[in-house]
């Protein structure tokens, strides 16, 4: 899985997915990851976590993260705001 993340509300859309993926409920990856059901829920909606926190889950479901320079095509943050 290869997503483009751009916002807290596209990463929390992409963990979903990859937990959905493994067919794990928010529940029962929290147990898996000594993570409240209410702390995945957050991330998942795009609300505020901890760096630690994210890559807890990130081990979890096996993803990394990677970072690069933005795509020509997307607009600058100085245009959108």
């Amino acid at each position: 899985m290869v997503s483009i993340i751009r916002s807290s509300q596209s990463l929390g859309a992409a963990l979903r997915s990859a937990r959905r993926a493994a067919g794990l409920t928010q529940k029962e990856l929290g147990a898996r990851t000594n993570l409240r059901q209410a702390t995945i829920s957050s991330l998942e909606n795009g609300e505020a976590g901890t760096l630690e926190t994210l890559f807890t889950i990130l081990t979890y479901l096996k993803l990394e993260l990677r970072l690069s320079e933005r795509s020509r095509s997307a607009p600058a943050l100085d245009e959108i705001f």
